[in-house]
């Protein structure tokens, strides 16, 4: 478990005590479901849940002897029972306590993400209507493209961000299962109704097949659903590192009071924590990966997965919910610099306006061929000679002849790429 990023509301759900805690729940249902079956003696299962109690030191020094947790488990909580301690783990293999638990801790891991997912999304929808109106210069393969809407950066992350959050949704239902089956499966040793019973009082459902285990494709599933929640991450992160960067600086991560970018230069003002998110997302992809690896196992089982996920259920879940609330509060606290966002919409000369001035060529009778090349010739003298992109296509007689000086100023107005931004609002629920 990666113990510096956890936090303590999640980190619990890890911990040796939860993870008993839960083994110990359902031990004491399936006693109940034993009981209400009459193949125990309802006495017994009274007392079990009464009395059954663990101590994860003394399971630590029982594992040592049995090389064998779930034995440790049982041998522990068998020193706190008396008689009835016959009927303990009655029927039943390990792993459909383990499996079974696993689920239950991975569905409070799922709602601590979805907590995070949904504060994200609030807001993002917040800086989405703060600078609706706020114009920006869209960029692609890196180069200033066409003026665009500040506010539709947030906006398209929150559209990804709610899509993430149902994508957990559906996985967390796909691993809301459990399975008291027995060594192979068949319930040799068991009754369907044990695991129904103890998967109506989780509130699982019971697995409509398994073999020693649940069937991993269902936590790689979940795992793969962590990871592409870590992209959607990295995704916004990179896009504030690059828009940090000192040459462009229209977006900086929040710096705090007291806070150092540097031991040797005082003037640093990193984005740390956004790189830490994109290195932090590598992890997750890689665990996706790895998860993956885990759904092929021999026959009805093997242990090949099992320390695996020892790791990277607990890591990937972990590092989730620690880069969810870091870019939470880079989003909330985050820095806008409007007059560096307007420096750089200038920054061409006015070229990201070449597809307006070639569209009103074109309606004033010009072929899409000519006015493309025409267009395109005045945009490549203003790169190199450094003159504004207006006063160029204002040299050229063609052009003033077909447009007028007053319909080529207009086309130098930024407002107009924002006149669709209140539909693609509206279609997303702003």
């Amino acid at each position: 478990m990666i113990e510096r990023y956890t936090r303590p509301i999640i980190g619990k759900i890890w911990s040796l005590e939860n993870r008993y805690k839960k083994f110990l729940e359902v031990e004491i249902l399936a006693s109940e479901a034993w009981a209400e079956m009459g193949i125990i003696p309802r006495e017994a299962a009274v007392l079990i849940a009464a009395n059954a109690s663990f101590d994860v030191k003394r399971i630590e020094e029982l594992e040592k002897e049995t090389r064998h947790d779930l034995v440790a488990f049982t041998r522990c909580v068998a020193e706190s029972l008396g008689e009835e301690s016959r009927y303990f783990h009655y029927g039943l293999t390990s792993y459909d306590i383990v499996d079974t638990a696993l689920s239950v801790m991975l569905g409070e891991a799922a709602s601590l993400i979805k907590d995070g997912l949904l504060e994200l999304e609030e807001v993002l929808r917040e800086q989405a209507l703060c600078h609706k109106e706020t114009a920006a210069v869209g960029r692609t393969h890196g180069v200033h493209a066409e003026p665009t809407s500040l506010g539709l950066k947030f906006a398209l992350w929150l559209g990804e961000v709610r899509r993430d959050r149902e994508r957990l949704e559906r996985a967390s239902e796909t691993v809301r299962v459990g399975k008291l089956s027995g060594a192979v499966g068949n319930f040799a040793h068991s009754d369907p109704f044990i695991e129904e019973y103890v998967c109506r009082k989780l509130g699982l459902e019971p697995a409509p097949v398994s073999t020693q285990v649940l069937q991993r494709d269902r936590h790689a599933e979940f795992v793969g659903v962590l990871a592409l929640i870590g992209a959607t991450l990295e995704k916004i992160a990179l896009e504030v590192r690059n828009l940090q960067r000192t040459e462009t600086r229209e977006l900086e991560e929040p710096f705090y009071s007291g806070q150092k970018g540097s031991s040797a230069m005082p003037h640093k003002r990193n984005p740390i924590t956004c790189e830490q998110v994109c290195g932090l997302a590598r992890l997750l992809r890689g665990y996706a990966g790895t998860a993956l690896e885990n759904v092929a196992l021999w026959h009805e089982r093997d242990i090949s997965h099992s320390s695996v996920e020892r790791v990277i259920l607990p890591d990937s879940t972990i590092i989730t919910d620690h880069i969810l609330q870091q870019m939470i509060r880079v989003i909330r606290d985050l820095k806008i610099y409007p007059r560096n966002l307007l420096r750089n919409l200038e920054l061409t000369g006015g070229l990201i306006y070449s597809q307006r001035v070639l569209l009103e060529l074109v309606e004033s009778g010009f072929s899409r061929e000519k006015a493309y090349d025409l267009v395109q010739r005045c945009a490549m003298e203003t790169w190199e000679s450094g003159r504004l992109f207006k006063e160029v296509l204002a040299s050229e007689t063609e052009i003033i002849e077909r447009l007028g000086i007053e319909k080529l100023d207009n086309c130098f107005d930024p407002a107009y790429y924002m006149k669709h931004v209140d539909y693609i609002y509206r279609r997303l629920g702003l």
